[in-house]
């Protein structure tokens, strides 16, 4: 079921912050129409980290309500918190998602032990699929290949999103958690050579103003065709780059936007892009032929 091109879907949001419905179901309609292969609702790109519970529950229901089973749904449901963790990914299998997106705990810097424990207690909790996400940039934890090991023989854990880009762990991942065990890029600009080392697809920022292109390259990569795969990906190189200019999902956001599918306002802490960017984005999203 998890395969391919899975977008980090962002969140539209109205002129005065609220969340905008019939955007997020249009833009849920855009993706199933250009072929993407999964959607991660209210991850990092979905501004999670600036939703209530109430909204981050009602966006998974509104999502698996519009998707009708066309196209998986992943629930983002990570805390630093592990009773918040648990609460939200209850949230998710209550809204009827296919699995659970869980980033590691940020802030509070938890030891290996720790983790183990922490994604145990949810996968005990709450019967769904769990895909771990590894983003030490952000988190400021690293969950190790040996403990991501650990965690793949409990009923439930699934999968790794990696964010490292340390592509030497993908090799050894693979050896560590067996070939059921998923593995996706948390990088666009490195999900091709993952894939071309076992990996299973990428959960995409890039993806969100390149649908197909994204679909297309990781089709490619899958079916082992690596040359083409990368020509498609030469042309979004711009776009993997330049939609990192500022924090994600800030780039991204306005990007999409660009393209008159949401209003791009963006929540506090986080401001729109800043003008000096403007250009590089477009010129990123001409090269890739979505403008």
């Amino acid at each position: 079921m998890f395969q391919g091109s899975i977008v980090a879907l962002v969140t539209p949001m109205q002129e005065d912050g609220s969340l905008d419905d019939a955007a997020f179901r249009r833009l849920i309609e855009h993706h199933i129409e250009q072929g993407s292969d999964g959607l991660v609702i209210v991850g990092t790109t979905g501004e999670s980290a600036t939703l209530s519970h109430q909204e981050h529950c009602q966006l998974l229901k509104t999502a698996v309500e519009q998707a009708k089973g066309r196209i998986p749904i992943i629930g983002g449901t990570g805390a630093n918190a592990t009773a918040e963790a648990i609460a939200l990914s209850k949230c998710a299998k209550a809204a009827g998602v296919q699995a659970s997106l869980s980033v590691t705990p940020y802030y509070n810097k938890p030891t290996q032990e720790g983790l183990y424990q922490h994604f145990k207690a949810i996968s005990t909790a709450v019967d769904l699929p769990i895909i771990l996400y590894n983003v030490p940039g952000r988190t400021g934890c690293d969950l190790l290949p040996e403990t991501v090991a650990r965690l793949a023989k409990l009923p439930g854990i699934i999968g790794l999103k990696d964010a490292t880009g340390d592509l030497m762990r993908v090799r050894l991942q693979r050896r560590l958690c067996g070939e059921d065990f998923l593995l996706f890029s948390g990088n666009d600009d490195s999900a091709l050579e993952l894939m071309a080392l076992g990996g299973n697809g990428v959960i995409s920022v890039t993806a969100n103003v390149a649908p197909k292109a994204m679909h297309d390259m990781c089709q490619q990569a899958l079916a082992g065709n690596i040359a083409a795969a990368d020509a498609i990906d030469v042309t979004l190189q711009g776009l993997h780059s330049s939609l990192f200019a500022e924090p994600n999902p800030i780039p991204v956001k306005w990007a999409v936007q660009q393209q008159g599918l949401l209003s791009g306002v963006i929540r506090l802490p986080l401001t729109p892009l800043s003008e000096v960017h403007h250009e590089a984005v477009k010129s990123a999203m001409q090269q890739a032929e979505k403008v």
